[in-house]
């Protein structure tokens, strides 16, 4: 087992957590590892804001003939991970006055103050009730994504054409569902979202979140774009992201600039956030601390229990082949419960394509944040709700 231990706080003892459980969780690594279904693992736990559990094992590289180790500093794409942290600066507009949820989205963004997108709120868009188009609406016959309409519209864009309209561009293919109707798992209005903050604070929210959460927070390896020196310690997961990386280290600037800068105008907060495992168990803590860590104020204590209780019920679920009638949410928080999970009713989530978890339990003070990054483009129940059920299985 290729395995290279993090730094810790404290030992699983003084943590109140069965030690054993720590290798057990290794071997479960190691077998995805083996079965090839992960490339590598690297995971941070920590109880009552002290880490206890930190340690990476695998390569980090998908080449077989690679012999660098993935470790505990290596740095991964957090994905939708990233609409968590969203979900906060949205909730600390909130608390400011700025923002609320019930606001109407077509009040701030203009494309969107027509019907049938009018009746979209901010609400609704961080709980995926909007009725836009989902992630996995591919099978539509004849649907077109908004990523796709956006590339279509920013390969014919022209300077003349005046400040790039992605959103209209991307709104052309219209909603399927009614608000609320149904849950519906959208990464694009989590874009609106980012949208929403750079207009309402005169900053792009990338900008807005590195200044309001990450930087307090102490997150230095937690980045929208990566430098050249986090480049180096970046995991490597396929040729174009090997060239990718490559690039960004000899400072080569990619083949169409344009189309490049282009896209750059289209917030990522839907999952554009690179990180590390212990950088995110930082903004974990700051939630168990209910918006504080340590004597850093990020949000208050009442925007906090707003966007981690239950929010949805009776909304049905049917995204990528599920058939659940009453999915559990929260604002921009996943709280599925069910036979599959051991962890507290009172726990929520957030998943990252690729994969990786980060998972928060109040009532234990349990955080855990892990990156199981899975070969080629399957999903793998293993590595993320096997995964859960490990770690909570050592609470003493």
């Amino acid at each position: 087992m290729l395995f290279t231990p993090g730094v810790t706080d404290c030992s699983p003892a003084e943590a109140g957590y069965d030690t054993s459980r720590i290798g057990v969780l290794n071997a479960h690594f190691q077998t995805l590892i083996d079965q090839k279904k992960i490339q590598a693992a690297s995971y941070c736990v920590s109880r009552y804001g002290k880490t206890f559990m930190h340690g990476a094992m695998g390569p980090l590289s998908f080449r077989e003939d690679s012999t660098d180790p993935l470790l505990p500093t290596t740095v991964h794409n957090i994905a939708s991970i990233t609409k968590a942290i969203t979900s906060v600066a949205i909730a600390k507009l909130v608390e400011d006055g700025i923002l609320r949820f019930d606001i109407p989205v077509g009040a701030i963004l203009e494309p969107l103050n027509v019907a049938p997108f009018d009746k979209i709120d901010i609400y609704s868009l961080l709980t995926h009730t909007s009725g836009l188009f989902p992630d996995c609406a591919g099978s539509i016959p004849y649907h077109k994504s908004y990523w796709q309409l956006i590339e279509e519209y920013f390969e014919k864009y022209t300077p003349e054409d005046g400040d790039p309209d992605w959103i209209t561009a991307a709104l052309s293919c219209g909603v399927n569902k009614k608000v609320g109707e149904e849950w519906q798992y959208c990464s694009f209005g989590f874009c609106l979202l980012g949208e929403i903050i750079k207009k309402v604070t005169g900053v792009t929210a990338e900008q807005y979140i590195e200044e309001q959460i990450l930087k307090p927070l102490g997150m230095k390896d937690t980045v929208w774009e990566l430098t050249p020196e986090l480049a180096k310690r970046a995991i490597i997961r396929n040729e174009r992201h090997e060239k990718r990386l490559n690039d960004l280290v000899n400072g080569t600037q990619p083949e169409d600039l344009q189309i490049e800068q282009l896209w750059d105008t289209v917030s990522k907060t839907g999952g554009g956030l690179a990180s590390t495992p212990a950088n995110l168990i930082r903004f974990a803590n700051m939630l168990l601390g209910m918006g504080t860590l340590g004597d850093t104020r990020i949000v208050g204590r009442k925007a906090v229990e707003k966007i981690t209780t239950r929010t949805l019920h009776g909304v049905p679920d049917y995204c990528w082949g599920n058939d659940v009638k009453d999915r559990s949410y929260g604002i921009g928080l996943d709280m599925r419960r069910g036979p599959a999970f051991l962890y507290s009713e009172t726990s929520y989530f957030h998943e990252g394509a690729g994969a990786c978890c980060m998972a928060i339990d109040p009532t234990e003070q349990l955080a855990a944040v892990w990156f199981v990054p899975f070969v080629g483009d399957n999903w793998y129940a293993e590595g993320l709700f096997n995964v859960t059920n490990i770690i909570w299985s050592g609470l003493i």
